[in-house]
């Protein structure tokens, strides 16, 4: 008796184990990724000279912001022109760079108040994950509104920097709670997004670039679901 082989590999249950593979590595990585930016970002915290160094450099402060920036660009435009080792070392070397930055939020918040707000975003980060994996409803109209919504998260930044008024008690609440109802839509919409694009072809370095990129942006949407989380429940020093 030969055993039975999927004439399908789109089709059930076949695409549900790639699906799930794949993920698994989606996941994987960005789970790396963020372990790596919370170690270097302990470690500069505890380093009162490098991290008073990095607060009070302007020049190197925007270096920083300016490169992860560019890190991010490069990959999302670049991802079809570079080897997968290169996607990995890019998306690392972001995770380094951005757990440097995110140490100065030592200096503003205490350090109960950065593990309570990294809890609360792991456990809502998990549940809407969730729900975008699991979930048969298309999420894109969340996902539109989502993107709005951040672009006008953008756009009241930046006139805050002309107008500080802007960013008053009610102000800054009103920034706070927005964004957290925006990220909280963009982690289950790009969840879902990524299990839909889940390579069923291809060869291994395909499959790695893609799983790279997926933990990139879901990377991203906990690391702004954090700080807006951290914004709103901080207790500032």
């Amino acid at each position: 008796m030969q055993p039975t082989i999927p004439k399908d590999i789109y089709g059930q249950p076949a695409r549900s184990l790639v699906v799930g593979q794949f993920m698994s590595k989606v996941y994987l990585w960005m789970t790396l990724g963020l372990m790596l930016t919370g170690f270097v970002s302990y470690i500069v915290s505890t380093n009162e000279n490098l991290l008073y160094m990095i607060a009070s450099n302007k020049i190197l402060f925007w270096g920083l912001i300016i490169a992860q920036f560019g890190l991010v660009m490069f990959l999302s435009a670049g991802l079809n022109k570079i080897n997968a080792l290169t996607a990995t070392s890019m998306f690392l070397l972001y995770a380094v760079l951005n757990g440097v930055t995110l140490s100065l939020f030592s200096l503003i918040y205490t350090q109960e108040s950065i593990v309570s707000a990294f809890f609360t975003s792991a456990t809502a980060f998990a549940g809407l994950s969730a729900f975008g994996f699991f979930t048969k409803r298309d999420l894109g109209p969340v996902g539109n509104f989502c993107t709005m919504g951040l672009f006008g998260l953008m756009g009241f930044a930046i006139l805050s920097i002309f107008f500080p008024s802007m960013m008053g008690t009610m102000g800054s609440q009103i920034y706070g709670l927005v964004g957290i109802i925006v990220f909280a839509g963009l982690t289950a919409y790009d969840t879902q997004i990524i299990k839909n694009m889940a390579p069923t072809g291809g060869d291994s370095e395909t499959h790695r670039k893609g799983a790279i990129m997926g933990a990139l942006k879901l990377y991203l949407d906990f690391i702004n679901l954090f700080l807006f989380i951290l914004r709103m429940q901080g207790r500032r020093k």
